[in-house]
């Protein structure tokens, strides 16, 4: 919970129109550059990546370029981040409206995230395969960057101002009452391993299942309380930049957010992500597999200039954390920081509810000219049947009785959100 002290020095928020106005106003009308690189060590081999920074919002057109990266840590089997890494991004896009302005589709973006993760996951335990993953999903249009997440991967910023701010929420047990008491209040049982003689050992997990997680995609063993529904972030950058480290558990076990910025500032991402990777292996060893995706959004005008820099009388002390092991605590990066990072930064929007009607909204704008029936998350046109829900086997039960204000859902998606509230089972076909 942030301190009152806390809000009141953030600054006051400000329409998008107004700041990519700014952007095209203040020189900025060139996008910026963004230059990435990766590294990674596999001990189960169950991390995987996404990297695509040539997207195009409309075919053809070079000025809606944006660019995605993701991290998706695998577990129980690789197929669930295989499937979102192959998948989600597309489930996102087919949620955004088309034909919409620069400034509508950074507006509905968290929205169709929302959405996009949903349908991953019910596209995925369809299947019937037993793996999970999280997912951290990065979209970068200028200097505006948007994050999704579920589960403990993670996603930073390093601005050039040299301070570090978490554009993620670690979805751990373990560490997050909040979701401690969502889960129990779902129906869940939040509880460490018991081993023979009642000694509980080992982090908080919710049963059943044994899940250290709150908010997944995918364990289809384990119950639907366990959901997809990301937290989101959209910030603006200022016109200075900045550099993203985006990675799975593997680093943050091992490095505190701080040090993983300061191992690599001022050197080009691809060496960044080795050195990040680098200072974790030598921290704490190969434990998990450990996976390191880091993107610098550059201004236009500095060329190849890797971002953020730090002063050159530092970078030795800086490289040479790298090869011995850091004294420094290791952790999470705490709230301290917060107000000081946002002096560099806009946020434009934060939501973490896991909540459908509240994520997707009661005024969700729909596809241009689209059906009236069509499913937010789905996307798929339905004849609404509003007493009748066709289970698995054909037959067919009662539908949901709980009023719903948000955008159209299928009677499938209908079923899974309700389910995710702890109000059905959607694994149930059984109808009395």
């Amino acid at each position: 919970m942030e301190s009152d002290s806390i809000e009141e020095k953030l600054p006051r928020a400000l329409p998008l129109a107004t700041l990519i106005g700014r952007e095209l106003r203040g020189g900025g009308s060139e996008r910026p550059l963004v230059r990435f690189g990766h590294s990674g060590f596999a001990k189960r081999g169950e991390d995987y990546f996404l990297v695509k920074p040539d997207c195009l919002r409309v075919p053809g057109d070079p000025s809606s370029a944006f660019s995605v990266f993701g991290v998706f840590d695998g577990h129980n089997g690789v197929s669930a981040a295989v499937f979102s890494k192959e998948h989600l991004l597309e489930d996102v896009m087919s949620a955004v409206p088309q034909g919409i302005s620069r400034e509508d589709w950074l507006q509905v973006l968290p929205r169709a995230l929302v959405a996009g993760f949903v349908k991953t996951d019910i596209d995925f335990q369809r299947k019937g395969e037993m793996s999970g993953t999280t997912a951290t999903l990065v979209v970068i249009d200028g200097f505006t960057v948007t994050v999704a997440s579920v589960g403990d991967s993670r996603c930073i910023l390093d601005t050039q101002g040299c301070v570090v701010s978490l554009l993620t929420v670690d979805h751990r047990l373990e560490e997050n009452a909040e979701e401690r008491e969502r889960v129990t209040a779902s129906g869940g049982e939040v509880s460490r391993l018991n081993l023979c003689g009642g000694q509980q050992v080992g982090p908080l997990r919710c049963w059943p299942g044994g899940l250290c997680l709150s908010r997944s995609i995918g364990d289809t063993d384990v119950g639907e309380f366990i959901v997809p529904i990301p937290h989101v972030k959209q910030v603006k950058l200022s016109n200075s930049g900045g550099r993203l480290i985006i990675a799975s558990d593997g680093v943050w076990d091992a490095v505190s957010s701080e040090i993983a910025a300061q191992a690599c500032r001022g050197l080009p991402a691809e060496l960044a992500a080795k050195l990040v990777v680098k200072q974790a292996l030598r921290t704490t060893g190969l434990k998990d597999d450990t996976t390191c995706v880091v993107v610098d959004i550059i201004p236009s005008d500095h060329g190849s200039t890797s971002a953020p820099s730090s002063p050159k009388h530092n970078q030795n002390k800086l490289r040479s954390l790298l090869f011995r092991r850091s004294h420094s605590s290791v952790g999470k990066l705490g709230n301290k920081k917060k107000s000081a990072s946002f002096g560099f930064v806009e946020e434009l929007f934060e939501e973490g509810s896991a909540l459908l009607e509240e994520r997707l909204g009661r005024n969700s704008p729909s596809k241009a000219n689209a059906p009236p029936f069509r499913c937010a998350i789905c996307q798929v046109d339905q004849v609404p049947f509003e007493d009748l829900i066709t289970d698995t086997d054909g037959g067919y039960c009662s539908a949901p009785s709980t009023p719903w204000a948000g955008p159209y859902l299928c009677s499938g998606c209908r079923k899974k959100k309700d389910a995710m509230e702890g109000k059905r089972s959607s694994r149930s076909t059984a109808c009395s």
